[in-house]
């Protein structure tokens, strides 16, 4: 089973809409959404500003995405660095 994201975000250029169609293969579409976000922000050159994502195009699960966001952040940050 395929499921539609939509990424739309805030860059210097003005508002962006990606979208893609991806396998679940198991995975719940968060992970999925993240994934595709975080590939979206390597890409570019200067920061962008996340404003929503979209499932399958009437769901919105920008929280979940936020708050898998966060989880990484705070394992980064909770890891006992020498320094």
């Amino acid at each position: 089973m395929n499921v539609v994201i939509e990424i739309h975000y805030l860059s210097s250029g003005g508002k962006v809409l990606q979208s893609g169609s991806f396998p679940l293969r198991g995975r719940k579409p968060e992970y999925i959404a993240y994934e595709f976000w975080k590939q979206i922000q390597e890409k570019q050159p200067f920061e962008i500003q996340l404003e929503n994502i979209i499932l399958n195009g009437d769901q919105d699960i920008t929280d979940l995405v936020k708050e898998l966001e966060q989880q990484e952040i705070n394992k980064v940050m909770n890891m006992n660095l020498p320094f």
